[in-house]
């Protein structure tokens, strides 16, 4: 059976009580017992000298059967066991015990004893210690002993019934044997009640102790245990209710703090748990949107060598042809009809030249120079250049551009070109008029500037925007080559930027550049994250 921990500690308190309240009892009790005896001692001495003193006047009238009388008188005493006086050498004069009158006792009876310690010579005033002796006879009663001597006194010697002569100091002996019945029971009763009310105090004592122990030690040690069991079985809400101001409370409020905390990382492992899916559905759009990037940073690239070998054989045949079909055409003489046809040939030479010239554009992989520049500037010069063209006339064009903005290390005219290259697709999506809002605003933590390019016009279906910077795709029919947007794409990556872009069908189409402050760009601009949507 598990002991528990205030029956120990009380068991081990109350052994130690136990202990120094017997030491202090028995320590008590001796002292107690000292003083009885010397209590009796005194008084024995005391009724001593008082028979003395009575007798003294019956043995200077020299009344011996009144003295005698006297002496039978106090051995009728219950306490009085023995009561004589003893004579020179030893003999007994007066006894309670007329039988043992005229008998002479030895020096070294208990009686005489104390007179002759240094042999046969009889010591005077000899200290009360030395007078007494206390003794048990067969059934165990206690009995004093004590004896008191008798001193020649002028009044003595001067009488005419003695024949002491003056230089004699002691005449006789006065033994008493006293019971201590009564000191001996009264002694034993105290001896009895230090022991119980030792006994009863080491029970109070210890019940209190117990009682405390239990209230202020176990019980709160015991809830404890209770809510640590509890918060092992994998209750969260386990806490201590009950705190005190000691050390126990304290080891109370820290289990509480370990509960606080391991229910918080419980709750935050579920919200974990619960949102992983999540993330790992995140993650792998992100890889999937990289892997697209990568994917078509390859694909550009090689359209980019092939592009550029066709345009280079095709640009010096179409020179030729727009050269002599256009000095063809300046005969003079010519019919009508073959004017005609050679004016047709110089347009549509001319237009391959401009699809010529736009895949050599594309192709170039030439570094752009960089230098500081205002974005704000930038695009407010190139909305000069379009904001008074045919297709801008139904437009409301709205541009803000955040004041402060620092400048940009850039190709300005690359830039230029972007911006020209995406007003003019969005006046182009919104023919019967609409808002293109233009905003520029820097975000410190990236430590980027971002342009936002917004309309209002018909949108890209979600499955042509992931087509929407591949090389001659376009979604203008007869209006484009599809190589706009390929070479702003070229250009903001080698810029160190990279584009963003949202649309919905009917609902207009957004484009977020983003582009970093000088200092903070990359010379590997292809490598850097290009288009998301």
């Amino acid at each position: 059976m598990r002991i528990r921990l205030a029956l120990r500690y009380t068991a081990i308190s109350s052994l130690v009580l136990l202990i120094v309240m017997s030491i202090s009892a028995l320590l008590h009790i001796e002292k107690v017992q000292k003083v009885f005896t010397e209590k009796a001692l005194r008084e024995a001495d005391v009724l001593s000298e008082m028979i003395l003193r009575d007798s003294h006047h019956l043995m200077l009238a020299d009344n011996n059967e009144q003295l005698q009388l006297m002496i039978e008188e106090i051995g009728r005493t219950p306490r009085v066991k023995r009561a004589r006086i003893l004579g020179k050498e030893g003999i007994v004069v007066f006894s309670m015990n007329k039988h043992e009158i005229g008998t002479t006792l030895s020096e070294k009876d208990e009686s005489c004893s104390f007179c002759h310690l240094e042999g046969s010579k009889a010591l005077v005033d000899v200290p009360i210690e030395k007078r007494s002796r206390t003794f048990s006879d067969d059934t165990g009663t206690q009995y004093l002993s004590i004896t008191r001597g008798i001193y020649n006194e002028p009044s003595c010697y001067t009488a005419a019934c003695h024949a002491h002569s003056p230089e004699e100091k002691k005449i006789g002996v006065l033994d008493m044997v006293i019971s201590q019945d009564q000191m001996a029971n009264l002694a034993h009763t105290h001896h009895q009640d230090v022991i119980v009310s030792t006994m009863i105090m080491l029970i109070v004592l210890s019940f209190c102790h117990y009682l405390l122990t239990k209230k202020y030690i176990c019980d709160p040690i015991q809830g404890l245990l209770e809510q640590t069991q509890a918060l092992s079985g994998g209750d969260l809400s386990a806490r201590v209710k009950h705190l005190s101001g000691d050390e126990v409370g304290e080891l109370g409020r820290s289990f509480n703090t370990m509960a606080d905390n391991l229910a918080q990382a419980q709750i935050e492992l579920k919200d974990w748990g619960n949102t992983l899916e999540h993330k790992v559905e995140m993650r792998t759009a992100e890889i999937t949107d990289m892997q697209g990037q990568l994917l078509r940073s390859a694909k550009l690239a090689s359209m980019g060598e092939l592009v550029a070998g066709v345009a280079h054989e095709i640009n010096n045949p179409l020179t030729g042809i727009l050269m002599f079909a256009s000095l063809s055409s300046k005969t003079p003489d010519l019919p009508p009809q073959v004017k005609d046809n050679l004016d047709l040939i110089v347009s549509e030479t001319g237009r391959c030249a401009k699809i010529v010239r736009g895949l050599l554009e594309f192709a170039r992989e030439s570094f752009p120079e960089k230098k500081l520049d205002s974005i704000n500037r930038i695009i407010e010069h190139t909305l000069e250049l379009v904001s008074h063209q045919i297709i801008f006339q139904d437009v409301d064009i709205r541009y803000h551009g955040e004041d402060g903005l620092p400048d940009l290390e850039v190709d300005t005219d690359q830039l230029q070109q972007v911006f020209l290259n995406m007003f003019i697709n969005a006046g182009q999506a919104m023919p019967s008029g609409g808002t293109l809002k233009i905003t520029t605003k820097l975000l410190e933590k990236k430590n980027e500037v971002e342009i936002i390019v917004e309309d209002t016009g018909a949108g890209i279906s979600q499955e042509n925007l992931d087509k929407i910077f591949d090389p001659f795709f376009s979604t203008k029919a007869q209006k484009g080559f599809g190589l706009g947007l390929s070479v702003s794409y070229g250009i903001i990556n080698n810029h160190g930027g990279h584009v963003d872009v949202k649309s919905r069908e009917g609902e207009g189409t957004r484009f977020t550049i983003y582009l970093p402050i000088a200092g903070a760009a990359s010379l590997e601009g292809p490598d850097k994250e290009g288009m998301s949507s």
